[in-house]
């Protein structure tokens, strides 16, 4: 009898020191949740504008959309080298019906900074900088159903080394997308990777990548048009059309590729951390591309062996002088968007699985998406891409 008494103490004890450790790390994560956040300060020597719209296509059919005509459309987001302007507001970094569609329980809000106490650095409706008559332009993918504002730090930072970043987001295959008259589209089922077994998940994500791939040259084609003719005015004339590169994260980093196999108006990308997908692996790309990869050092097996086999290909086939393998050694496949998950949480995945924190990864992921484009985009000599650029976490591979 004694003996079960100490061992229901040792239990009360221990079950309370539980629900004490838990109540400590949700009022943590609480507190956290409401500080403010200030995003890095972009590096280049530009002032950064933000403007959004609404693109319809009036003829192509969406065909992930839930009801058979649904015309293409997209929530685009322009960040572009712009004037200083003290009198101009600071873009919400998630604009607030953006914010609203967003909401969900309680435990996934801890989990998140509050997205209206997130501080960027763009201008809202700044004029484009007269500094140079035509800017480069270079489009911008998530990863699957991620929103375009969660890259924000890439975005700014590209966009005050004087490139105009345009990112899109679509119904239906989007996390959410927010049209300016009010209509709110979430992601549907049939849409979603994390409702399909194994089985189905690789022809779904090559399905998706393909659509996201028609996105992004209707998306180009739109930039065409404003080039021509913006009814503001603000990007007449002022988009180099013939320097056009690409980025993108995971999926989005799969579309890049892709894409640029398959648009000629491509003329440079980077895959960040996306498995290779598409007819790009059998055929190979032309064109000058970087891999930027997180640490997957600790993962095996076969499925990593016929991924890494995919790269090589690819990578082997690229022009000699324009094909890079960029591995971040400790860095996070999610720790390439905005650093605003809890850090209460970040701290404790950091600690345990040594992974690198968000802005180092953050600032490294900036350094080499400028210089790839300064290269291949603006004729930077290539010696900016060499080496691992002073960070002891890179290892390049050429």
């Amino acid at each position: 009898m004694r003996v079960l008494k100490i061992i229901l103490k040792v239990a009360l004890y221990g079950f309370a020191g539980i629900v004490l450790l838990v109540g400590f790390l949700l009022g943590a994560m609480w507190m956290d949740h409401s500080r403010a956040t200030m995003l890095p300060a972009p590096t280049g020597s530009y002032a950064v504008g933000r403007v959004t719209f609404d693109w319809r296509d009036p003829v192509r059919v969406d065909p992930l959309a839930p009801e058979a005509g649904t015309k293409r459309e997209l929530a685009a987001w322009i960040w572009y080298p712009a004037e200083r302007n003290p009198t101009l507001q600071t873009a919400d970094y998630m604009p607030a019906a953006w914010r609203n569609a967003m909401e969900g329980g309680w435990f996934i809000t801890l989990m998140n900074r509050d997205p209206s106490r997130v501080r960027a650095h763009s201008l809202q409706d700044a004029a484009v900088s007269g500094e140079q008559k035509q800017y480069p332009v270079v489009l911008m993918r998530p990863g699957l159903a991620a929103l375009t504002t969660n890259y924000t730090s890439l975005v700014e930072d590209l966009a005050s080394h004087g490139y105009v970043v345009v990112g899109f987001d679509a119904p239906y295959r989007s996390m959410v997308t927010v049209f300016p008259d009010g209509r709110v589209m979430s992601r549907t089922q049939q849409n979603n990777l994390d409702l399909v077994g194994d089985a189905e998940q690789k022809s779904l994500a090559n399905e998706l990548m393909q659509d996201w791939v028609a996105d992004t040259s209707f998306a180009l084609d739109k930039l065409g048009e404003l080039n021509s003719s913006d009814p503001a005015g603000r990007f007449t004339g002022r988009l180099d059309m013939q320097r056009v590169g690409m980025f993108g994260h995971s999926l989005g980093g799969a579309t890049a590729l892709q894409f640029c196999h398959d648009d000629v108006r491509c003329k440079a990308g980077i895959d960040v951390d996306g498995l290779p997908l598409g007819s790009v692996v059998a055929d190979g790309i032309a064109k000058p591309f970087m891999f930027l990869m997180s640490d997957h050092s600790g993962e095996s097996g076969v499925e990593k062996r016929q991924v890494m086999g995919d790269f090589q290909r690819i990578y082997d086939r690229l022009p000699p002088d324009g094909r890079w393998m960029i591995t971040l050694r400790t860095a996070n496949h999610y720790g390439f968007s905005d650093d605003t998950k809890s850090h209460v949480v970040m701290g404790v995945m950091h600690t345990l699985g040594r992974m690198m924190n968000g802005p180092r990864q953050i600032e490294i992921s900036e350094r080499y998406i400028d210089a790839f484009f300064d290269v291949y985009l603006k004729g930077a000599p290539v010696s900016e891409l060499k080496g691992g650029a002073g960070y002891a976490e890179v290892e390049v591979g050429r």
